[in-house]
């Protein structure tokens, strides 16, 4: 009997081009708007060569949305889960993300834009892997609070307004603005943890 082929194929530096190239198109025109015979133009194949790689474009979205996630984990979350003070590990959580972002990360962004596009089963799995990044900024913040140094927010609340800034970024920022790349990641993160920490002299009012 012969095996069944992988909707996806193998990582490697093609299938990443695929990825990265797709998910700037869908960003740009939509998942919906955009067709098979777009996504192989920008990569430079044929539409059959392109199915050689990706057997539908739901399973792209897919595998663009599981390089994402594989991205956010090996990138963010693993390399702040190093840090055992938790503002520290915010600090980190924040910068790591958002230069991923200013990267030119598309697949990232459409992580939250293209969701409804997925099938049931692949959604539940994007959603599950995003839970437990939610879950661990939720955490950090919970340690924030249990160690005096967190205002006086709700933390599921200040969780997804920190993911809610986040997501916004590729939206404004420009590589040809008046700030560099390395400037644009310390302002947001002097922000975004300037919003949820209290401050030393906040405890002597």
């Amino acid at each position: 009997m012969c095996a069944k082929k992988s909707a996806v194929a193998p990582e490697n530096d093609r299938t990443i081009d695929i990825y990265t190239k797709a998910a700037e198109i869908f960003h740009e025109q939509g998942f919906d708007a955009t067709s098979m015979s777009n996504i192989a133009a920008a990569v430079d194949l044929t539409k059959a060569g392109l199915y050689y790689y990706i057997e539908s474009k739901e399973d792209l979205l897919y595998a663009i949305m599981s390089y994402a996630m594989e991205r956010l984990e090996t990138m963010v979350i693993e390399p702040s889960q190093a840090f055992d003070d938790p503002e520290q590990r915010l600090k980190s959580i924040i910068a790591r993300h958002a230069r991923l972002l200013t990267e030119g990360n598309k697949a990232i962004t459409i992580l939250t834009d293209e969701i409804e596009g997925l099938k049931p089963k692949h959604r539940k799995l994007i959603l599950d892997r995003k839970r437990v990044y939610m879950d661990f900024v939720r955490g950090t913040l919970e340690a924030l609070k249990s160690a005096g140094k967190l205002r006086d927010v709700d933390t599921t609340t200040a969780t997804f307004c920190l993911f809610g800034a986040l997501l916004w970024l590729p939206r404004w920022y420009r590589t040809d603005g008046p700030l560099n790349h390395d400037q644009i990641v310390d302002e947001i993160t002097k922000i975004m943890t300037g919003g949820v920490l209290r401050h030393a002299c906040e405890d002597q009012k």
